[in-house]
């Protein structure tokens, strides 16, 4: 039976989409083995994860906590690696099927290309990979014959719109969203709001830096960015609009004007098993959804006046070359500015707005300048942050 059992490697397996990936492995132990685990630097619940799920290799990014991990490994057969290097290497590793990218932030980058090098399907949740590189993944996945499964929501809902479509040409994609906390909130509103009000999301439960993303509409602009690598769209076919009930994860228009939606309660869990086990669906006791639960759903409009992410990203994503990655990188430095109470929650804006003024354009990026385009961005915006705390 072992060799019918998908093998798969978690790349960020103690955040929420790690966690709800094994809680899938662990419902489904005839169909997945876990091959390897990886964490930025939550020892304690990787080596709880290492003893469960027995994977031949785990990698702690942290170097500091190495020791900690191997002590706690070492009545097991577990190999225990360390640092950031460590991730593309086991990326490439041939013992798995599938590699699952749940990694935060730009970090994912080189591991998803080793991947895709090696040639296995990348289960894609870190999005900000093709926001960095969308150009670079999508003709390295193509050159290798790698799938790229979506593993956000949206992306999920929009790929399985798609399934047997693949010759019918797209007019456009809704990308939905909840509008996060502060929907209908006015500009003096947020010009006060706390990070302890941003994390509360009203749909999903979420990573401290992606629930800052939805409430500032930034992570919707990711999903643009990343929806035109994953389907060939340009930005005038990807639009966004807001769906309170978050119920309907997104719908694709065709040529001809018909429209297909993929619906479902909120769960991440649905869209990681079906990228994780694809083309095949499981069987699962995830809850059901109940059309009486939800009498009427609702859509407005996104308010890029209010919220001015979701407009610079799509004003990075027309420009293109490196301005997505600048915009990455600039708001990564500012949500964690944000989370220690060191800018306020409309200021992320302003720095991010700044650095894609600031740092030098560049037209056709290699993975070097994609690389220094990140450092320098981070850079600035650290330097920007600082200046508006003095």
């Amino acid at each position: 039976m072992l060799k019918d059992l998908k093998r798969i490697t978690i790349l960020g397996s103690t955040g929420s989409v790690g966690t709800q990936a094994l809680e899938v492995v662990r419902d489904h132990p005839a169909a997945f083995k876990v091959n390897v685990l990886s964490a930025l630097k939550n020892a304690e619940l990787l080596i709880q994860q290492a003893l469960e799920f027995k994977p031949a290799v785990v990698v702690i990014c942290d170097e500091s906590k190495y020791s900690e991990v191997k002590n706690a490994l070492s009545a097991v057969n577990i190999k225990v690696l360390a640092g950031e290097a460590a991730l593309a290497e086991v990326a490439a590793y041939d013992d798995s099927d599938i590699v699952l990218t749940a990694l935060m932030g730009s970090v994912g980058l080189k591991p998803t290309i080793a991947a895709i090098k090696a040639g296995k399907n990348i289960a894609l949740a870190n999005k900000e990979t093709l926001v960095v590189a969308g150009e670079l993944i999508t003709q390295l996945a193509s050159e290798h014959q790698v799938k790229i499964l979506p593993v956000d929501s949206e992306h999920s809902a929009i790929f399985q719109c798609l399934v047997g479509e693949e010759h019918n040409p797209i007019e456009k994609i809704y990308l939905t969203a909840s509008g996060g906390p502060f929907l209908g909130k006015t500009k003096d509103f947020l010009s006060a709001v706390k990070k302890e009000q941003a994390l509360k999301h009203p749909n999903w439960v979420m990573g401290a830096k992606i629930t800052i993303d939805s409430a500032s509409l930034m992570n919707k602009g990711l999903e643009v960015i990343e929806a035109k690598w994953l389907f060939n769209l340009e930005a005038d076919q990807v639009d966004v609009i807001v769906h309170p009930q978050s119920i309907i994860h997104s719908l694709v228009q065709f040529t001809d004007g018909s429209m297909k939606a993929q619906m479902g309660v909120p769960d991440m869990k649905l869209p990681i098993q079906y990228a994780i086990n694809y083309p095949d669906r499981l069987k699962n006791n995830f809850k059901r959804f109940n059309f009486l639960d939800y009498p009427n759903f609702s859509f407005q409009q996104a308010d890029m006046e209010t919220f001015r992410n979701l407009g610079l990203a799509y004003q990075s994503l027309r420009k293109g070359g490196n301005m997505p990655c600048i915009l990455n990188a600039a708001n990564e430095i500012v949500v964690a500015a944000f989370l220690e109470d060191k800018i306020g929650f409309l200021e992320m804006s302003d720095v991010i707005e700044q650095c894609m003024e600031e740092i030098g354009f560049i037209e056709k990026p290699q993975l070097s300048d994609y690389l220094e385009t990140d450092k320098h961005s981070r850079i600035l915006a650290g330097e920007l942050v600082t200046k508006s705390i003095v």
